[in-house]
């Protein structure tokens, strides 16, 4: 079977150089797809000299899951999987994968080695359940796909700015399709937040906005306004609030600041939610992704073969 690896990037040349040298390395035989968002720092010109990637796709939208989808668009492989431009893959990562995919499984992701504080944190297969059904998250940067799952998921939901893979893996639940985690499927990160540098001055303010607004509507979207999401979206709420509550009864912050981010985390999860809804009603079928590749919303502006 024939690997695509899609790497989505924004202004971070040398990470991404470093992200390409280890796929040069441990993928040298798989399709390198980069998608590049309005990068103002020469990636254009360093993904052209690096021998790692065989294809640039330039867009002119900053949103992680156009780019995402962009990279979908382009990829010819029977397996398309997702590394994050921070992400360098290990040893292993490539056989593993390919692996995996010709034992039968539609989905796999794997372990993300964080880079913190002069040392490493690793992170184990996250499950959830709502309902009768049963979740199984991955990491956006460390996952593949079969063609076939990829292309009937229609890729990530481009409404959102982050949590395009959560939802996707509630959407995966939705189809009866199990996302497998394989321990060999490692990459080491150095710990970023992509979110925040691909935010527009005009768009939601802050990280807890994002957060909130892409549970509102992954919730929304994927199951209405069932018993339980609405108490998934509450137990979220109390942890926020619990949590802020003691900071103020010790000091590290005001009382006002609670109250304005409590009133941050309500707005933004209520207005997630009504898009939510919105969307569900746009997409009745299993995909529930009226924002995903077929949209055609944001066109590459060009797409090289290198």
């Amino acid at each position: 079977m024939h690997l695509t690896v899609v790497v989505p990037t924004l202004n971070a040349r040398d990470r991404l150089a470093t992200s390409l040298d280890a796929l040069a390395e441990h993928a040298p035989d798989a399709e390198i797809v980069v998608v590049n968002g309005p990068s103002s720092d020469g990636t254009s010109g360093m993904v052209r000299n690096h021998p790692a990637p065989d294809v640039l796709v330039e867009l002119s939208e900053r949103n992680l899951n156009t780019a995402r989808n962009a990279g979908i668009a382009a990829a010819d492989g029977d397996i398309v999987a997702f590394v994050s431009q921070d992400s360098r893959i290990e040893a292993g990562w490539t056989e593993t994968v390919v692996g995996v995919i010709e034992d039968g499984a539609d989905v796999v992701t794997g372990p993300v080695h964080r880079c913190v504080d002069g040392g490493v944190t690793t992170e184990s297969l996250e499950t959830a359940s709502i309902g009768p059904r049963s979740i199984r998250y991955f990491d956006g940067g460390n996952v593949a796909f079969t063609r076939s799952t990829i292309e009937t998921l229609d890729g990530f939901d481009q409404h959102l700015h982050t949590g395009a893979a959560r939802d996707a893996a509630h959407r995966l639940a939705g189809m009866d399709v199990t996302v497998e985690w394989e321990p060999g499927m490692v990459v080491l990160r150095q710990e970023t937040d992509d979110a925040i540098h691909r935010i527009g001055e005009d768009e939601l303010p802050t990280i807890l906005g994002l957060k909130y607004h892409s549970l509102g509507y992954r919730l929304g979207k994927n199951y209405g306004l069932r018993g339980r999401s609405v108490t998934s979206a509450l137990g979220h709420l109390i942890e926020e609030a619990t949590g802020e509550g003691w900071n103020v009864f010790r000091g590290e912050t005001r009382a006002s600041a609670w109250v304005a981010t409590g009133r941050s985390v309500l707005t933004n999860l209520l207005k997630g939610t009504q898009d939510g809804l919105s969307a569900r009603m746009k997409d009745r079928s299993p995909t529930r992704n009226p924002h995903g590749v077929s949209a055609g919303s944001h066109p590459p502006v060009a797409t090289y073969s290198l």
